[in-house]
């Protein structure tokens, strides 16, 4: 148990500082931005109680709004992520896969089911945190391209940072 809780905290540190640090920095055309630090929520155990899934991800959220000064944006997006995972979670597994123990990973499922996990996780997140950020329909499209195209990104430098730690895994 103190060393899932410890592998845990040692990926919500590792995220949160490539985040913060470098991908905070990374803004391609002011239409890509990647936010990575949403594979925290989307690694945790099937089993962990909705409140703890809650719990922790507003925490993730509120560390990321510490260290970008963004006032609850990125507690919201992730407060949703968090609430909507387990509808997400029931909806595109078949139900021998929601009974297992363990967290969802590119290892434990085939590709395509985590392609379809991380893309939902990805779009949800994106879709409250880029509107929240603008407040705004006005610029309905223009935002709705930035979530689109800040989702691929995210969810690509996702899938590679999985297939990486297999590949390490099996090394």
């Amino acid at each position: 148990m103190s060393k899932q809780l410890t592998r845990y905290a040692l990926t919500f540190i590792a995220l949160i500082a490539l985040q913060t640090l470098i991908l905070n920095n990374i803004k391609l055309g002011g239409f890509i931005n990647p936010y990575v630090y949403i594979l925290f929520i989307m690694l945790l155990p099937f089993e962990i109680p909705g409140w703890l899934l809650l719990t922790l991800g507003f925490i993730t959220g509120l560390t990321m709004d510490a260290f970008s000064g963004t006032l609850g944006m990125h507690s919201s997006a992730t407060l949703f992520v968090a609430f909507i995972r387990p509808l997400i979670l029931s909806n595109i597994s078949t139900h021998e896969s929601t009974d297992k123990k363990g967290s969802p990973a590119l290892n434990m499922k085939d590709i395509g089911w985590f392609i379809k996990y991380t893309f939902f996780i990805v779009i949800a997140h994106h879709f409250v945190l880029f509107y929240l950020e603008t407040f705004s329909f006005a610029h309905f499209f223009t935002t709705l391209l930035r979530v689109m195209l800040s989702s691929v990104f995210t969810a690509l430098f996702i899938l590679l940072s999985q297939f990486f730690l297999i590949r390490n895994q099996s090394n």
